[in-house]
């Protein structure tokens, strides 16, 4: 897959793409149908997805707590895996947030990007002040010869698969719940950065990962399976949040993987959330807490031995 970001001066075989439209957080089965929706409606032209980084309401919002499900890099992974040739990955900033919708479906879509067919959701918007939408889009891609697929919502008995529902159930802790909705497990990718060093002192070394731009999922413990960077995958367990029993004050992970022994400071980590242990709290002693993380590990062990990811 080929990554743009910019939609003046392409080459030409990055243009006349069928596009799917959307901001793709998470990558989720709504998003997959919408990329496959594209694909459909002109099979024989190369699938391309059109996003923004940052996401518009990091933009807007910028007080606001980190709520991606992915980050740049592991939207693009997880697009590369639905087949989509390219990616404008459009940097969202005050001068695009200026376009109107004509403009962008005039300047970007049609000028840029030279696209023969988009697809999106009913719900898509664009332009500034969200002045856009599916009507304008639909009356404008008719005069200028563009083809538009309207996806309508994916559901299951729950409701529309969203974004939003996602990050909602994982931050109530059902990262099951959350997986069946994204195709996958939910992930959160890092460089592993140097900690206080606790857990090796008691056989449970950890690879500790920042949050960063990622929502935090509930804070309490997790069976896990990490990806390294060669593509080996090790289960494991891991803790997020603020370790208050050592008087921690920042939400970080805390990944100890199981059988593993080597360094990996300085390594991006991808690591999936498979099942919710029990919730973060404060331990009396720090040897109370060691007994809870042989326990722990001991739980996921089992969780992961049985429930295979």
């Amino acid at each position: 897959m080929e990554i743009f970001r910019d939609w003046r001066g392409l080459p030409d075989a990055a243009r006349g793409a069928t596009l799917a439209l959307g901001n793709f957080d998470g990558v989720h089965l709504g998003h997959a149908t919408v990329a496959r929706a594209a694909h459909a409606a002109r099979p024989e032209q190369k699938l391309g997805v059109l996003t923004f980084e940052p996401h518009p309401r990091a933009f807007f919002r910028p007080q606001d707590p980190p709520f991606r499900l992915t980050l740049s890099a592991e939207r693009a992974e997880a697009l590369a895996a639905l087949g989509v040739d390219l990616l404008f990955e459009l940097p969202f900033d005050a001068d695009f947030s200026h376009l109107t919708g004509a403009e962008f479906i005039t300047q970007v879509l049609h000028d840029g990007l030279g696209a023969v067919n988009l697809a999106c959701g009913a719900d898509f918007a664009f332009g500034h002040r969200r002045s856009g939408d599916i009507s304008l889009l639909a009356t404008r891609t008719e005069v200028l010869g563009i083809g538009l697929t309207v996806v309508p919502p994916v559901a299951d008995a729950q409701g529309p698969i969203s974004s939003s529902r996602i990050r909602r159930l994982l931050q109530d802790g059902y990262p099951e719940r959350a997986a069946a909705l994204l195709g996958r497990s939910h992930t959160i990718r890092g460089e592993v950065v140097h900690g206080d060093a606790r857990g090796r002192t008691i056989g449970f070394p950890t690879a500790n990962i920042l949050l960063g731009g990622h929502l935090e999922p509930a804070r309490g413990v997790y069976a896990i399976t990490a990806r390294l960077p060669s593509g080996a995958t090790h289960k494991g367990v891991a803790n997020i949040g603020q370790r208050p029993t050592v008087g921690g004050t920042a939400s970080r992970l805390e990944a100890n993987l199981f059988d593993f022994s080597g360094d990996l400071y300085g390594q991006d980590l991808t690591i999936a959330l498979h099942h919710f242990i029990r919730e973060e709290k404060k331990f009396p002693s720090f040897e109370a807490l060691t007994t809870q993380i042989a326990q722990d590990a001991a739980t996921a062990r089992a969780l992961l031995t049985t429930q295979n990811p």
